[in-house]
């Protein structure tokens, strides 16, 4: 029997190893599923699956800054790799993950996908240029997916930007017969709904933050199982879980730095657990108190 079960396997691994291994060893990124994550990953597979119409469906994955989407978005696109070119022939990409530029612009946007491809380009090529090689390659390299992040940056330009954008985004659906999968803060919501025909076609998935549920204490255990300390810390207990969402304030980009400095701080202090006194001494603070005095800082 294991001298860990409270680890995973691949924890288990590295648990004997250096105390600078294992802190190295917790900064690695890793996947943890969840309710929503599933609900998220389900929905990206059911879209595609869907058959080639002009009238694709898309999805709009809402949340919270930190929340998980991004790190969903590309666990769901590592499922469809490249494959690598054959003679003459350009790499396959059944997904594509990209950015919507900080500041909207059309020229932008088609270099962002051309980047994502990485196919070469002139920066000074006419626009419509740029629109005849973004379609030629998307078609060419079997694209069946779209993925456009921060889409909230959309409301960094103005109205007539705006628009050409998501008429852009309308017509590369249209013209390429693919979903476009949207992920943005609450405000891409309301960046989507500028536009009555492509808020129609956008179904909204939230990720909602965190709350002191049993879907939460499950996340809990989870984590637990990858961190590399030799003593079991209970994570999903209630003391530990609701002083963990007070530090967090309900979201798992957070929650993933707050245990990762916890069992830093575990490991260095030779505790091996992570307990209430151990969270206590991090140099840590909740997000909005971190808003709070950077604002301060600059006068706001």
């Amino acid at each position: 029997m294991s001298r860990y079960p409270h680890l995973d396997q691949r924890t288990q691994d590295i648990i004997e190893g250096s105390e600078e291994e294992r802190i190295v060893w917790v900064l690695q990124p890793r996947w943890i599923g969840y309710t929503k994550a599933h609900d998220a990953l389900n929905r990206l597979e059911w879209l595609m699956r869907y058959p080639p119409t002009h009238r694709m469906p898309n999805l709009l994955l809402v949340g919270h800054t930190n929340n998980g989407k991004t790190c969903i978005v590309h666990h769901f696109a590592e499922r469809y790799p490249p494959t690598p070119p054959l003679d003459g022939e350009v790499r396959q990409m059944p997904v594509i993950v990209m950015q919507m530029p900080p500041v909207p612009d059309e020229n932008r946007l088609y270099e962002e996908v051309l980047d994502q491809l990485k196919a070469p380009y002139r920066s000074r090529l006419p626009t419509g240029q740029k629109l005849f090689q973004v379609r030629t390659l998307l078609q060419d390299s079997k694209v069946r997916m779209l993925i456009i992040d921060e889409v909230h940056h959309l409301l960094a330009g103005r109205l007539e930007q705006q628009r050409i954008l998501l008429n852009t985004l309308k017509f590369l659906g249209n013209d390429l017969q693919i979903p476009l999968v949207g992920v943005g803060t609450v405000d891409a919501l309301r960046a989507i709904q500028t536009d009555p025909q492509l808020a129609n076609r956008f179904r909204p998935l939230a990720l909602p933050k965190w709350t002191l549920d049993d879907d939460y204490r499950r996340l809990l255990a989870s984590f637990e199982r990858l961190l590399p300390l030799r003593r079991p810390s209970q994570l999903h207990h209630r003391d530990l879980a609701t002083e963990l969402l007070a530090l967090s304030e309900g979201t798992i980009g957070d929650l993933a730095t707050v245990l990762n400095l916890a069992t830093e701080a575990a490991i260095r202090s030779g505790q091996e657990r992570i307990d209430r006194q151990v969270l206590r001494t991090l140099e840590w603070d909740p997000p909005s108190l971190q808003r709070q005095r950077a604002n301060e800082r600059v006068g706001c």
